[in-house]
């Protein structure tokens, strides 16, 4: 991850990915993004970068898969559109984004409008709805 120290972050702030996400992913800030879009934001990187461990410690026990496996060099991370951020009240909050992606060289789009849910002063992805 050295490398991604000094780059753009992946979620498209335009800050560096240790002033952006990279604060979440590690160090003294670990799992303690401020609000379901800074969340959502770290969780995107963290599919670029290839951090499982991440985002399943950011994924609600209740939802969360056993594992996850993110070995696919055949998909290519492009780039991540927040939409709208709403947050209901303390405790809940929805992302709608759109994230790009090549698989196998072909252009995907993922539009999904995302659930979070904040716990013991951490907030958790918990699940998606994919708009028509």
């Amino acid at each position: 991850m050295s490398n991604a120290v000094k780059q753009p972050c992946p979620c498209g702030t335009g800050k560096h990915y240790e002033q952006c996400c990279g604060r979440w992913h590690q160090g003294s800030e670990y799992l303690q993004a401020p609000d379901a879009e800074h969340l959502m934001r770290s969780r995107y990187s963290a599919f670029v970068l290839q951090l499982p461990d991440y985002l399943l410690a950011t994924w609600h026990p209740s939802t969360r898969p056993s594992e996850l496996d993110l070995d696919d060099k055949f998909t290519k991370w492009i780039a991540l559109s927040i939409h709208h951020a709403l947050q209901h009240d303390d405790t809940h909050a929805e992302v709608s984004f759109t994230a790009r992606y090549k698989q196998n060289g072909k252009a995907v789009r993922l539009q999904e409008v995302s659930q979070f849910l904040k716990e013991q002063e951490r907030w958790f992805y918990v699940d998606g709805q994919f708009p028509d």
